[in-house]
C-alpha cells in the first residue's frame, strides 16, 4: 500500500518505530506494579497453601498469557520476537493448568511446576530480549530471562527440601518486575533519545 499523499515514508517508519517502544513501555509498567502487589499477596500468604494463595499463583501464569497477547499485537512487524511470546503464551497457559492440579498436592508439587515454567519461560524471554535489542532498554530482559532460568533450578531443589515455601516465588515475581521496571525507563529513555 502506497503512503497518503503529505505522509513520507520515513514518517511512516518513525511513526512504527516509535510505536512499539511506547507499547512496551506501557505494558512493563504494567508489569511491574501487577508483580509488586501479586508479590506483596502471595508473602502474607507463603506459610500455607489455601485458597487465597492458589488462586494467586494460578493468577499470575495467566495474566502473563494476557501481556504475551498485547504484546503480540503490538510486536506484529517483528516476527521473531512473536515466535518466541506465541511460545510463552502456550507455557503460561499449560503453568496456569498445571499449578491449578499441583496446588491440590502441596507445596513441593508447586515449586516443581513453577520451576519448569521459570525455567523454560526464562529462555523464552532471553531470547525475545536479544531479538529486540535494536529498540533499547532490552538487556533488563535479557539478564531477567537468565535469572528466571536459575531460579527455576533453585525451585526444583527446594520443592525436595523440609522446608519448602511458596515466600521464594513471591521474591522471584518481585526481582522480574523490578527487570520490567528497568526496561520501561530505558525504552523511556531510548524513546526520548530518539
Amino acid at each position: 500500500m502506497p503512503p497518503q499523499k503529505g505522509i513520507s515514508v520515513d514518517t511512516l517508519s518513525a511513526t512504527t518505530a516509535t510505536t512499539a517502544p511506547a507499547a512496551l513501555r506501557k505494558l512493563y509498567f504494567l508489569r511491574f506494579a501487577f508483580a509488586a502487589v501479586w508479590a506483596a499477596l502471595l508473602f502474607a500468604t507463603a506459610d500455607t497453601l489455601g485458597p487465597l494463595s492458589a488462586t494467586l499463583l494460578v493468577i499470575y501464569p495467566l495474566f502473563d498469557v494476557a501481556c504475551a497477547v498485547v504484546d503480540v499485537r503490538s510486536a506484529k512487524a517483528d516476527a521473531g520476537p512473536v515466535r518466541g511470546l506465541y511460545a510463552n503464551i502456550a507455557l503460561s497457559t499449560l503453568t496456569g493448568i498445571g499449578l491449578a492440579v499441583a496446588a491440590t498436592s502441596g507445596i513441593p508439587a508447586v515449586l516443581r511446576v513453577w520451576g519448569a515454567w521459570a525455567v523454560t519461560a526464562g529462555v523464552v524471554q532471553l531470547i525475545v530480549g536479544a531479538l529486540r535489542r535494536r529498540l533499547g532498554g532490552q538487556w533488563a530482559m535479557i539478564a531477567s530471562g537468565a535469572v528466571s532460568t536459575l531460579a527455576g533450578a533453585s525451585f526444583f531443589a527446594q520443592a525436595g527440601t523440609d522446608d519448602a515455601s511458596l515466600s521464594a516465588l513471591a521474591g522471584y515475581a518481585f526481582l522480574g518486575g523490578v527487570f520490567f521496571l528497568i526496561s520501561a525507563l530505558r525504552l523511556n529513555r531510548a524513546g526520548k533519545e530518539a
